[in-house]
């Protein structure tokens, strides 16, 4: 996870002071399960957050994420699902519905984990009161150093946008940014940002 980690995987977060987690899940390594990660950091690129919500970059630290869940009142997850759909079709799924795809066709050990946590926050009785999903289905997972495939990166506006509604029914408003974050408002470093990662792959005239 880029960002700050959790220290404890039991208990909550004492003083939490945010009620809603956005989180992009998957590994940027492995080209379209890379979706989550890349559609919450173009999330960030655009909007400010109001107090009460917290985005993150959940990568793929599985179980390791459980504090952050249980101390959360709504829950929205943006990753790489594999529906069995045409790739870059995207859906957005709630409530009881979200730990059912999480872990229906594992296409990562993170969904694995994910849906682990979920299970441990059901069971210990500290459970997201809301919870969103919005999945991609991608195209190509085995690419270690790829990025994300041209139908799967299309797709990242339109998650956006299906993001942005569910938290407008949350009754969470996000304020567009008017310059790029700074240095304190990224959730990675900025050289694994998406058009950075992209710059250092070899491929065709670079070394």
């Amino acid at each position: 996870m880029r960002g700050a980690a959790p220290t404890d995987a039991v208990e909550p977060l004492d003083g939490a002071n945010w009620h809603t987690l956005i989180l992009g899940i998957g590994n940027i390594l492995w080209a379209d399960e890379g979706f989550g990660v890349r559609t919450a950091e173009a999330l960030n690129a655009a909007y400010r957050f109001p107090a009460g919500v917290r985005l993150m970059d959940g990568g793929t630290q599985g179980i390791f994420l459980l504090p952050w869940v249980r101390s959360a009142d709504n829950l929205l997850i943006f990753d790489a699902i594999d529906f069995g759909l045409e790739p870059g079709s995207l859906r957005l799924i709630r409530d009881e519905d979200v730990p059912c795809f999480m872990g229906a066709k594992k296409i990562s050990m993170h969904q694995a984990g994910f849906q682990e946590v979920l299970s441990s926050a059901a069971l210990s009785g500290q459970y997201p009161g809301r919870l969103a999903l919005i999945g991609v289905q991608p195209e190509l997972l085995d690419d270690y150093g790829g990025s994300l495939t041209p139908c799967v990166r299309a797709r990242i506006p339109r998650a956006i946008e299906l993001g942005i509604g569910v938290l407008e029914e949350w009754g969470v408003r996000l304020e567009r940014r008017g310059r790029p974050p700074g240095e304190a408002d990224l959730i990675g470093p900025r050289a694994m940002e998406l058009g950075e990662y992209e710059l250092g792959r070899p491929g065709p005239g670079r070394p």
